[in-house]
């Protein structure tokens, strides 16, 4: 799901303006050599000045230049490499899908098209550098979409225990980490080495010389090691077993490890403790909606259906009678018959592209032509409500929460096995070789 607009700076601003600045300096130094590709210097210097302007007022926070450089310049390599293995299993982000997620950003932040210009100058982007970097976001989420069907599964006595172990409530952890990482197969000696270093780490945090987050962002080995380790809010299904049983017994602000998890050795900090409804109880969002869909068989195709979706829409907008032009031209044949009504859904039940659209909607509006793994859509959304949490869809949730827990673990296994594959050249002057 595409990210409201503050939050998603934060990732977004890293990658600067990749291809504008490529063609602005054909000239430019190398900062590295990424197996055919290249990252110029000038991107690097660019995506260096975004985080520090995140940073400002608090700059004491950051590490040194080099080991920021360094930082930077590993998250825009494994852009790189996330970028072409998309490209070699067929995944495409057309113009129009960009335009969408665009407009939904825009709409979820309540802001006009000039707005949304004017806020991302102040944070240091053009439109055109954030339409780049929005694109390379929406690259990385379908990879993973596609990574996690093809590896991840949740069985039914995992979902049973996790269910289980709510049965007293359904707390929810605000956590923080530092990962010291350690390769595949690591040696003794790498062991080690890791372990050392991140009892040092903790040794510094546990005599109050330096706070957790700061060394976080000076020592992680972690993607989030800028965000100061932060990993948001999780509930214990979303915890790793080998330590959701440490953590429900933590007080807040303590800090346990290091645990040697598959990544490496990890310090966890308990940040705050929430709960929310009883297992068993609560709500969710529903929304009724209807849509037209219409599928491609490649992208050649893509421009002239989104122009029929977007006559389509029109003629909603006019005053046209959406069922019946659903019934006429919609390839869903399933809810064709029904003019398109999809019923009453949770937000994710058609995945997270499609639940995008529609929460971003008022009732009665009509999207834009989007683009899903089932093809291109218009949707009307009709109403909502707050339905009572089923049986099946806490099991949906939980199964959901499980999916997103494992994946984190392959994803970053898989990171670093790409990383490792990959021929690697750093040029930049200060920053360690890969």
């Amino acid at each position: 799901m595409i990210r409201p607009l503050r939050a998603l700076l934060a990732a977004v601003l890293l990658a600067g303006s990749v291809s504008a600045l490529a063609q602005q300096q054909p000239l430019d130094r190398i900062a590295a050599v990424v197996d055919e590709d290249i990252i110029l210097q000038s991107e690097l210097d660019r995506a260096v000045a975004n985080i520090r302007g995140q940073y400002a007022g608090r700059e004491s926070q950051l590490p040194p230049a080099d080991v920021l450089q360094r930082q930077v310049l590993e998250r825009l390599i494994l852009m790189r490499l996330q970028s072409a293995r998309a490209a070699t299993t067929g995944i495409r982000i057309s113009d129009e899908e960009v335009d969408a997620a665009v407009a939904n950003i825009a709409r979820q932040n309540n802001l006009t098209p000039e707005q949304m210009r004017q806020q991302l100058a102040h944070d240091g982007m053009t439109m055109a550098d954030f339409r780049v970097s929005l694109r390379d976001e929406i690259l990385s989420q379908r990879l993973r979409q596609r990574f996690a069907q093809s590896k991840i599964s949740v069985s039914d006595a995992e979902v049973d225990a996790a269910l289980a172990a709510q049965a007293g409530g359904n707390a929810q952890y605000h956590l923080a980490h530092i990962l010291v990482a350690l390769p595949e197969g690591a040696t003794a000696e790498q062991i080690a080495t890791g372990q050392k270093k991140i009892e040092g780490i903790k040794a510094l945090v546990d005599r109050g010389e330096m706070e957790f987050s700061a060394a976080a962002v000076r020592y992680s080995d972690s993607p989030n090691a800028l965000e100061g380790g932060d990993l948001g809010w999780r509930s214990l299904d979303q915890i790793p077993a080998s330590f959701a049983n440490t953590i429900h017994s933590m007080q807040t602000g303590q800090v346990i490890g290091p645990i040697r998890g598959p990544s490496g050795f990890q310090l966890i900090k308990l940040e705050e403790v929430r709960n929310n409804a009883p297992a068993g109880g609560g709500t969710v969002t529903q929304y009724h909606a209807r849509h037209i869909l219409i599928r491609t068989a490649d992208a050649k195709e893509d421009t002239a259906t989104r122009a029929k979706l977007e006559t389509l829409r029109a003629r909603v907008n006019g005053g046209a009678d959406f069922a019946q032009l659903a019934s006429e031209n919609s390839q869903d044949n399933v809810s064709k018959a029904k003019g398109g009504d999809l019923g009453w859904f949770a937000q994710d039940d058609y995945g997270p592209d499609f639940g995008a659209q529609v929460a971003g909607l008022s009732d009665g509006q009509v999207s834009p032509p989007f683009k899903t793994q089932a093809g291109w859509h218009i949707v009307q959304r009709l109403e909502t409500r707050q339905g009572k949490v089923s049986d099946d869809n806490r099991r949906s949730q939980i199964r959901e929460s499980i999916g997103q827990r494992k994946l984190e673990d392959e994803w970053n296994r898989f990171l670093r096995e790409i990383r490792g594959e990959a021929f690697i050249d750093i040029r930049t002057a200060g920053v360690a070789g890969g």
